[in-house]
């Protein structure tokens, strides 16, 4: 079509473009405007800057030069991975999530021993999870924090998983960052693994640490569905929930893996239909799974190969439509809303999307 004045301004006051090709701006301009009235030739917007939309919690666009490839990106558009570190990708796009689940290293492997399904075994998870001095852990937490809270919107949360040896670290540095906490999640674990020194209690639980990017802007949480699955009462911030079971750990495990029940409380608790779900160390990718079964939408990095094909066989897992409705009926939290018909599976009117 010809060049368009009008729709044109009408597009500036609400997107901003700057496209590389004309593949490029056809999918970004399509994306964000499905109104069938308006049908747009991509090559007008070809390297043309348009002022940003108003709302400054929102930035849907790459630079020019992104040269950021998924690892792997479902047919549904709602589970991508990158491979690689999370602070230098995240510094490569201009993207802002509407949640954030981090469950960074635990600085752990120093050649301890548990019990698994009655043997002794080694607890090291790998490389990754080595020790470090307490400056190195700071100084590693206070990187990822800050590019993640670059990439939340301004009425978004984060919620960090830790233990006692990594958590402290992580609530001073959200704290120095900005963030406003809100809470620090006790996960008591109803089968902890036994301890087998007997030198010291039992290790049975982890803290999850959920804060604000904003002291000041308002942030989404569902109270009332909270209160729907614990049996009409508030929902308190001791939460007595299982480790993984068999049936999340039939594509493989991951070292350290989170329970779908812990992950889909969390998506329940702080997102609607149709958000955005970061998680800058994926590992197997449990959050974007539940954020799937949510009807939300995800992206997840991680270092370690292995683990993006774990995540990828667990997407296509739940792409069966049997296990779909298998794994929404074993999630606890998820049944009980489900049996009521308080859950909704639209997406956002407004369709945003990845920028590569």
């Amino acid at each position: 079509m010809e060049y368009n004045f009008e729709i044109t301004e009408t597009l500036s006051k609400q997107i901003a473009v700057q496209s590389s090709s004309v593949e490029e701006a056809y999918r970004i301009v399509k994306g964000l405007y499905e109104n069938e009235k308006i049908i747009l030739d991509a090559s007008d917007f070809i390297e043309v800057d348009i002022c940003e939309r108003n709302d400054s919690s929102i930035d849907y666009f790459p630079s020019s030069n992104s040269l950021i490839s998924p690892y792997f990106r479902s047919p549904d558009r709602a589970f991508t991975l990158l491979h690689g570190d999370c602070i230098e990708l995240l510094k490569q796009f201009s993207f802002k999530f509407d949640m954030i689940f981090a469950d960074p290293p635990y600085f752990l492997s120093n050649g301890g021993i548990s019990v698994q399904s009655g043997k002794v075994v080694c607890v090291d998870k790998g490389e990754w999870d080595k020790g470090g001095t307490p400056e190195y852990m700071d100084a590693f937490n206070r990187a990822w924090i800050n590019v993640c809270r670059q990439k939340l919107k301004d009425n978004g949360t984060i919620w960090v998983s830790g233990t006692y040896h990594n958590i402290f670290s992580i609530a001073n540095i959200l704290t120095e960052q900005g963030f406003k906490i809100l809470n620090v999640i006790t996960w008591a674990k109803t089968n902890p693994p036994p301890n087998i020194s007997c030198r010291y209690f039992t290790h049975s639980t982890e803290f999850i640490i959920w804060a604000r990017k904003s002291p000041k802007v308002p942030h989404c949480y569902n109270y009332d569905m909270m209160k729907q699955i614990n049996s009409g009462k508030q929902m308190t911030d001791v939460w007595h929930l299982p480790a993984i079971a068999r049936w999340e750990k039939t594509c493989g495990k991951h070292p350290t893996q989170k329970p779908l029940a812990v992950l889909s409380r969390i998506v329940l608790a702080s997102t609607h239909s149709g958000a955005w779900i970061l998680d800058p160390f994926t590992g197997s990718s449990t959050t974007g799974i539940a954020a799937n079964l949510l009807g939300r939408r995800f992206l997840g990095i991680d270092k370690e190969e292995e683990y993006l094909i774990l995540s990828q066989n667990r997407k296509r897992e739940i792409e069966q439509i049997s296990n779909f409705t298998l794994f929404r009926k074993k999630i606890r939290d998820i049944a009980i809303l489900d049996g009521k018909g308080l859950l909704s599976m639209r997406e956002d009117v407004f369709n945003y999307d990845l920028p590569f």
